[in-house]
């Protein structure tokens, strides 16, 4: 075959091939386009909501550290105020942790049962982390465990006292406690005893504990009363 046969099939095969590429594109273009145009709108409207999620998550980020400014100025009302309008909005991580902060100032001013409902609430969110979740379920209990029942501080905490719950600690104090004001003084005393023996139990929690078994020395034989 001479150089110029070699010239001329290769031109007729990239003739062929843009010809097979037009068709394509004859057939196919339209559809390329609209796709194309679907990338372009769908990255930029995923960019757009990522601007707008942080434009939020920095606005109440503001908001959260303007409510706490207040919590430590001593201006309760003005905190609850603000946490109520975070605990409102739409960054649902700071709404949460809005709602905690407004629970504890309204606690803090009297408001107990208000509190209560708020940890509740924040307790049975499906959406919430488990541990924000355990530890509005643990500040409730706190709150109650002088009003209500020993079956009742059971039911909300019993399950956290668990060994490899971070919560065990807090939940022996709710229970003990419970058992204390029910008269049931060698319950407490045991229940304080293993927040002592745990290494991972906090230094306050370990004090009280101390504290707590001292006074229950001398009525550890005193029998249960009645609940």
């Amino acid at each position: 075959m001479s150089l110029s046969d070699e010239s001329l099939f290769r031109e007729v095969d990239e003739e062929v091939r843009r010809q097979k590429l037009q068709d394509l594109w004859n057939r196919w273009g339209n559809v390329f386009i609209a796709v194309s145009v679907a990338v372009i709108l769908l990255v930029a409207g995923y960019k757009g909501w990522q601007y707008w999620e942080q434009r939020q998550a920095e606005q109440a980020a503001r908001d959260y550290f303007a409510a706490a400014t207040f919590a430590r100025q001593g201006k309760p009302e003005e905190a609850s105020r603000k946490f109520a309008e975070l605990a409102a909005g739409g960054h649902e991580g700071y709404a949460a942790l809005a709602r905690m902060n407004l629970a504890a100032e309204l606690a803090a001013s009297g408001k107990v049962d208000e509190a209560v409902k708020i940890y509740d609430q924040i307790a049975a969110s499906a959406k919430l982390d488990p541990n924000l979740k355990n530890a509005a379920r643990i500040r409730a209990a706190f709150l109650l465990v002088d009003r209500a029942s020993r079956d009742d501080m059971a039911k909300r905490v019993s399950d956290l006292n668990l060994p490899n719950s971070v919560w065990r600690n807090e939940a022996r104090e709710i229970l003990a406690l419970s058992a204390y004001k029910a008269g049931d003084f060698a319950e407490a005393d045991r229940l304080m005893n293993e927040i002592l023996s745990d290494q991972d139990s906090p230094p306050n929690l370990r004090q009280r504990a101390q504290l707590m078994t001292s006074l229950l020395a001398p009525r550890l034989d005193d029998k249960p009363e009645a609940q």
